[in-house]
């Protein structure tokens, strides 16, 4: 049976483009559409943090600060908080959530800027190319992917605890209605 969050826990809301990296005693939430968020976890020392991106990439020039819009940087912000901890990543379950499409009727045709470096043969959209980034730069960090759910459309509630290393995530899919007046997902 699955603990509730704590009741005494401090609750942080992220944007989109913020990352956070707390303690045990800390619960994070955002809302999600086409952006991504990465929950990373340390079981033994119970801390941990997320971020929401919503780009893959924004071609980092030098001397620019990082910055956690991007999937790239905000991995580097948590490099950073896991170094500053003494851990690896390797000692951290990850989680990812997002990138859903908001715009299904569309055809997914939503560009991403040309300065992103990410290979963009199978992915031709914003949600993908999210998706595609996580999966690329967790991999390439040695981060051990515990779970994911991502893609479908419309939007998704998460909340992580760092104390137990549980999310929850509701999903809030597009729902268009049909010439009969059915509502359809």
């Amino acid at each position: 049976m699955k603990k509730l969050p704590q009741a005494n826990a401090m609750d942080i809301f992220l944007q989109p483009g913020e990352f956070y990296f707390g303690d045990r005693h800390t619960r994070i939430r955002t809302i999600l559409g086409s952006c991504v968020s990465i929950t990373m976890w340390h079981p033994h020392k119970r801390i941990g943090g997320m971020c929401h991106y919503m780009l893959p990439s924004r071609g980092k020039k030098a001397g620019k600060k990082l910055d956690g819009k991007y999937a790239d940087e905000a991995l580097q912000l948590f490099l950073h908080e896991i170094r500053a901890a003494g851990t690896w990543p390797e000692e951290y379950q990850v989680k990812l959530f997002g990138g859903g499409s908001m715009f299904p009727k569309r055809g997914n045709t939503i560009p991403v800027p040309a300065e992103t470096p990410e290979d963009s043969s199978n992915c031709r959209d914003v949600p993908c190319r999210n998706r595609q980034s996580a999966y690329q730069l967790i991999q390439h960090y040695g981060f051990t992917l515990m779970a994911e759910h991502l893609g479908g459309s419309g939007h998704r509630q998460l909340m992580f605890d760092i104390a137990t290393g549980d999310a929850w995530v509701r999903q809030n899919p597009i729902t268009t209605t049909g010439t009969d007046g059915t509502s359809k997902p």
